[in-house]
This record gives C-alpha cells, structure tokens and sequence, in this order.
C-alpha cells in the first residue's frame, strides 16, 4: 500500500486502559467524580498499583485520539488511517499494536526505551466512567518525528487531520506545526476538545490552535467549561457556545468552521460558520439500559465514525448518523472495542 493511501492522520497520546468495575471505593479513596476526567496527579499514582492488585482488571488498548483512529479505521477500507504518538518499549505497547493491528490503524509510534507506555485507570460505576490517565512515555513526544523519513510522508499524503485535547497538555508545537500545514494546503483540522479540564487548565493553549480548526468535535460538559472559562455570558447555553465557537477567528476562510456537540442520548448539535443561524439538531436513538455494557470511549467511536464518513465525502448528516451508530456500538462493548453487535446496522462497508 503506498503513503499516498493513509487520507487520515491522528495524532494523540497512546495509552492503555486498565479498566475495573464498581469502583465506587476508589471514586471516594481519590477524590474522583462519575464522568469525569483528570489527569493524574501525585496523590492518584499509588492507584494503578492498587487496580491490579485489589480488582479484576481489563486491558483495553486506549488514548482518545487513538481510539477515534480505531474507530475511522474499522469503517474505512485497510490502509486509510495512520496514527503517532510516543510510547516505551514494555508489554503495554504490545496491546496497543494488536488492537490496531484488528482495526486495521497503521501505528508510526515513537519509541523511547526504557520508558512505560502511558495507561489510563478507568473507574466504571453503573453506566459511569471516571478517566484519570498518566501520560508516562506519551508526553515524551517530540515534533522532529513529524519529520522523520517514515512519518514526513504520511503528514504530506493525508488529505484530514485529527487532534485530541488531551495533547494540548504538552504537544501544542506539533500541534501548530500540523494545523498550519494544513491551513495552508486547504487540508481539513479536525481537534476534539476531549475533557472539561483540557478546556480550563489548557485555554491558552486551546485559543492558539482554534484558528486552524476546521471541525471542533466536543460534548455538552465540555461546551459548557469552554463557555464559564472564556467568559460567555450563558455558559449552559449550548447552541450560543457552539455558535461563537464556528465564528471565532479562523486562518483559512476558504472552508467554514463546524461545531458539533454530543449530548450522550440527547440530541446532537451542529452549527456551521456558513450558516451560525441554521443550527442542525439530531436525534439520538437511545440504547436500552439492559444493552449498555460500558461507556467509555463512546465519544471517541463517534469521532471516529464521523471522520471516516468525511473522508469518503459524506454529507454532514450522515457523518452524524455514522458517528451515532459507532457511539451505539461502543457501549455495547467493554471499552473502546469495536465488533458490529448483531442486532444493529453495519454504519459504512468497507
């Protein structure tokens, strides 16, 4: 398969799950919330210790943006999606391989040896999930892999970029080092605002990378931490927030800015810079309590769906509607997995 193939390019922080159910004892031990995510401090480090060794544990290969590539990567044909980030030389990254290996994702990791790969404690609770990852290798990433022999040529091939948040806490010169390539061959950006603390801890530098977003991809909780922390007058209204955000400042006017916003069940949210007063509203068919498995990473499978739909050149209605049924298939899984339950409909063929 030549470079030229790879029209998806994700960068992000590889991580892997550890994963434990009712977890209720470790919300409370750390100070942790239901649906939250934190990244971890000092206090939460003895728990990834005390996950393995206090509660059955599941290894699920994760990291937003990575999961979101997965995703793309199961709808689209082989070969379609190239993902980096940095990881160390230990088991860890053996999951991480394998799971995409099974979707099909072509990883061009970093690796630095002696280094752990980075791993995220999922807490579930019910239909909750509580995120507290530590970024280990992950926040070793360098730009200069960008331009390294066996990745320079996938970053000028791809036609769409993707970005989660959660790198914004320590890659914003790769960042802007891919926006500004792309704003300037009128290739599409694409950044997932990911967590209420990404938009809050790291506005500043959210607010330098916007201007070459092309698709901002986000949920209700984290709408409403972007709009208290830039000072909106309604931080709780969604569609006002949506709205500012597709006007805001933008390098390459050739190409609107859209906006969308996940509500979990409820209604998704689209607004276009073309259009800021013709808001979309889409319905979400909701999955019977009794058939969700688990939560986590529902958000990245709607991303991904979406971006793979837009890599073919779907419509945005239908890049919504691919990114629901991926959502759906999600937590119908442990984890961000991705195998079509049988009572649903495949979203895209390969």
């Amino acid at each position: 398969m030549t470079t030229s193939s790879y029209k998806l390019f994700c960068i992000g922080n590889p991580l892997l799950d550890i994963q434990v159910r009712d977890g209720e004892a470790l919300l409370r031990k750390y100070g942790l919330k239901a649906d939250d995510a934190v990244l971890a401090e000092e206090r939460h480090m003895p728990m990834y210790d005390e996950l393995v060794r206090d509660y059955p544990v599941t290894y699920v290969a994760g990291g937003a943006s990575q999961n979101a590539a997965r995703a793309a990567a199961y709808v689209l044909p082989p070969d379609s999606v190239v993902y980096v980030g940095c990881v160390g030389d230990d088991e860890f990254v053996d999951h991480l391989r394998a799971a995409n290996k099974r979707e099909g994702l072509h990883d061009r990791y970093l690796v630095k040896p002696g280094e752990k790969t980075g791993a995220c404690a999922v807490i579930l609770t019910g239909h909750h999930r509580s995120l507290v990852p530590t970024l280990r290798a992950a926040e070793k990433f360098e730009k200069s892999h960008l331009s390294s022999p066996e990745v320079a040529p996938l970053v000028d091939a791809a036609e769409m970029f993707y970005v989660d948040g959660y790198f914004l806490t320590h890659g914003t010169e790769s960042i802007l080092d891919i926006g500004r390539k792309a704003a300037a061959a009128s290739k599409v950006f694409v950044l997932n605002l990911s967590a209420p603390y990404v938009v809050q801890s790291f506005n500043a530098q959210l607010q330098s990378v916007l201007p070459y977003c092309d698709f901002i991809i986000g949920n209700e909780t984290e709408a409403e931490a972007y709009a208290s922390t830039t000072g909106f007058p309604e931080p709780q209204n969604l569609v006002a927030t949506a709205r500012t955000i597709a006007l805001s400042p933008k390098t390459n006017m050739s190409k609107p800015r859209i906006v969308v916003i996940t509500r979990g069940p409820k209604p998704t949210v689209l607004v276009s810079s073309a259009e800021p007063d013709n808001v979309k509203v889409y319905e979400v068919t909701p999955i019977p309590d009794s058939l969700i498995v688990d939560t986590n990473g529902a958000g990245d499978a709607f991303a991904g769906g979406f971006l793979g739909a837009l890599v073919v050149g779907k419509d945005l209605d239908d890049c919504v509607e691919v990114g629901h049924k991926m959502g759906a298939m999600c937590v119908q899984l442990v984890g961000p997995q991705f195998k079509w339950p049988k009572q649903c409909t495949r979203p895209m063929k390969n």
